[in-house]
């Protein structure tokens, strides 16, 4: 009886104890600069919402903020990075749900989706279709009839494979019914230097990355991915004003953690990322960038990312979803 109730108390004091380390964790969280990992190269899309929203995350979180570009295999080198740091919220991903949702049904990858512990979305952006100023096609009609007139002629660059930019691009030549020479890039930024330089015919990108391109001249919008045409671009119209009926793609953006985060220190940074995206100058920065802040819950981005997966296998099974 004795032992029973020595053994009953040790196992209670484990658990006690086990408890208050855990929620020690939690509570000493940040104990150093936290990090975003922006698996692209810098200039993209990810890239550029994640340095918009690290100094006022830095105020919320109370540590700096680095950002971190690993940038390589669509995406997967810089999330097998977080998805094997240690889960303690220090290292976290800046992501869309194709980079983990989409990508490990095309290639072989080291994580999937449940590596993952979901923190909150941030942005949502539109996708646009551009080319270069000095490009013959001066609207979306003409690039789409040479598409058509000459099958795997017409170059189209995007950021990676498995990105929303690839997917999208999949969409449009199943709507169209054209068939473009597709080219793969380490991200938005140095398919946009060859867009410029012209060693690509066109791209499709998120607005975000773009649209300094874009006010200076260098590029020309031909036309937007969502479903109506962005207040930054009143003049440029949709797919769908283009005869694309019902088309519409657009790239959400968010934070993921190792998956066995303690769920203490997830919430509290989406409580910080809310802030962070709340602060007026950065929703403004947002906004004129292209793509505005969306902040959710944990629990919201969660099935965002699993609705994504799971039509990412239902495209892989039906073979219509491949890598260049």
């Amino acid at each position: 009886m004795i032992r029973r109730q020595l053994l009953g108390r040790t196992m209670a004091l484990a658990v006690a104890a086990g408890c208050a380390a855990s929620s020690f964790a939690a509570d000493a969280f940040p104990s150093r600069p936290v990090t975003l990992v922006v698996p692209f190269a810098p200039g993209g899309n990810l890239d550029v919402v994640a340095r918009t929203i690290a100094p006022a995350l830095e105020k919320a979180i109370g540590q700096s903020v680095i950002v971190d570009n690993r940038a390589g295999a669509g995406g997967a080198i810089g999330a097998g990075f977080v998805a094997r740091a240690e889960a303690d919220g220090q290292t976290l991903l800046v992501t869309t749900p194709n980079a983990v949702g989409v990508l490990p049904q095309m290639t072989k990858t080291t994580y999937r989706l449940a590596s993952f512990q979901p923190v909150g979305q941030m942005a949502t952006t539109p996708l646009v279709v551009m080319v270069r100023k000095q490009s013959p096609f001066t609207d979306i009609a003409a690039l789409l009839a040479e598409a058509r007139a000459k099958p795997g002629r017409i170059s189209v660059a995007h950021s990676g494979p498995g990105t929303t930019n690839h997917i999208a691009i999949f969409q449009l030549e199943d709507a169209a019914k054209i068939d473009m020479n597709v080219i793969a890039y380490k991200g938005s930024g140095p398919g946009l230097v060859d867009l410029i330089g012209g060693q690509v015919d066109s791209m499709v990108d998120q607005l975000s990355s773009s649209t300094t391109h874009i006010q200076s001249g260098a590029l020309r919008p031909l036309a937007v991915m969502s479903r109506e045409r962005d207040p930054t671009l009143p003049d440029v119209p949709t797919l769908r004003e283009a005869g694309l009926a019902g088309f519409e793609a657009t790239t959400a953006s968010g934070l993921l953690a190792p998956a066995g985060t303690p769920q203490a220190t997830v919430e509290l940074i989406n409580a910080a990322l809310r802030k962070a995206l709340a602060d007026p100058a950065v929703a403004a920065r947002l906004v004129q960038l292209g793509s505005p802040a969306r902040p959710s819950s944990p629990a919201e981005w969660s099935a965002q990312l699993q609705a994504e997966e799971k039509r990412a296998v239902a495209l892989a099974a039906a073979g219509k979803l491949k890598s260049d």
